[in-house]
């Protein structure tokens, strides 16, 4: 029924009377609009498949790296004794295997290691190249600061034997030609020692003492090293007996006999800090480098366990193991 105003016009419905009715209108058209946007689509597709993919990842079961294992096989084992011998060795001793296998177990783990932190993505170098960059990893980890005066003086004082200089000597020397002599160039130096001895190797002049040599006839501030390279271990360490004074030997060489005038000989020394500074230094830095890393290094390895064949039962004659059992541990 319809209503008017006094003054004849028609009356507006109440709020009462119209409110719930058109709301509810307002809320339909305005859900429908909402379902057909293609947005609304998109958005209710990306949480289905999110939600269905955090469900079966973590439905997934995750390795556990105190369980991890690196098994040699007996395949492993025979292939490591093959490339042994083909490099020209001997037959492989059961400690020479077992460091061989620790090197492959330990490649290994460097691989497992890379592949964890994500150094095998977008990179197409093959397989062993992890390893390498696994170690490349841990040489970053070892990165050390110089170390201060207080540190490397205090290394440097527990390390002196190896910066200790080896003597020097400076020599001339009268040589006789074993192959030229027949056999008797020891007697010869012998005979001709009286005939030099008191005499400076200056005022022997071309007194015609002893054969020509291919080398030198003067040496000036040569360590023992160097001459066990030129003369052979036996004549250095002789040389290196004798002191200044007058002709000596005869000592024999890889060439024949010689007589000897040591014209200096420095002891041993073990120099100031300041002088080989550049080198301790860079010594250090080795020395803490290897800490580091095999820190590092047994850290990953305490997380793996090797398997493989024992060693009792590898029959190296011809690279066959005898027993075909199971692998077990290897000790640790």
């Amino acid at each position: 029924m319809s209503h008017f105003t006094e003054d004849g016009s028609p009356a507006r419905p109440s709020l009462s009377e119209t409110s719930p009715a058109r709301s509810e209108a307002r809320k339909r058209a305005w859900a429908g609009r909402v379902l057909r946007e293609p947005l609304v689509h998109f958005v209710v597709l990306g949480v289905v498949i999110f939600g269905g993919y955090r469900l079966l990842d973590h439905q997934t079961p995750v390795a556990d790296a105190t369980t991890s294992q690196i098994v040699i096989t007996n395949d492993d084992l025979r292939q490591l004794a093959v490339v042994w011998l083909a490099q020209g060795r001997e037959k492989p001793t059961p400690a020479q295997l077992q460091a061989l296998i620790e090197q492959k177990a330990m490649s290994e783990m460097l691989v497992r290691e890379a592949i964890a932190l994500g150094l095998d993505r977008d990179d197409e170098v093959i397989k062993r190249r992890l390893a390498q960059k696994m170690d490349f990893l841990l040489a970053d980890i070892a990165a050390l600061a110089p170390p201060t005066n207080v540190e490397l003086a205090i290394w440097f004082a527990a390390h002196k034997a190896e910066f200790t200089k080896p003597p020097r000597i400076r020599f001339r020397h009268l040589y006789f030609n074993s192959d030229k002599r027949a056999g008797g160039a020891r007697e010869a130096a012998e005979a001709s020692l009286p005939l030099v001895a008191g005499r400076s190797p200056g005022s022997l002049g071309a007194a015609g003492i002893g054969d020509p040599f291919m080398f030198r006839d003067y040496y000036a501030d040569i360590t023992p090293e160097q001459m066990a390279k030129e003369f052979g271990g036996a004549f250095a360490n002789a040389l290196f007996a004798l002191r200044p004074g007058d002709w000596r030997g005869p000592i024999e060489s890889g060439y024949g006999w010689h007589l000897i005038w040591v014209e200096s000989y420095e002891e041993p020394r073990v120099p100031a800090l300041e002088e080989v500074r550049p080198i301790v230094v860079q010594a250090w830095q080795a020395e803490k480098y290897r800490e580091v890393k095999q820190r590092a290094m047994d850290e990953i390895r305490s997380r793996y366990r090797i398997v493989a064949p024992s060693l009792d039962d590898l029959n190296v004659d011809d690279l066959t193991i005898v027993s075909s059992g199971p692998s077990r541990p290897v000790a640790e």
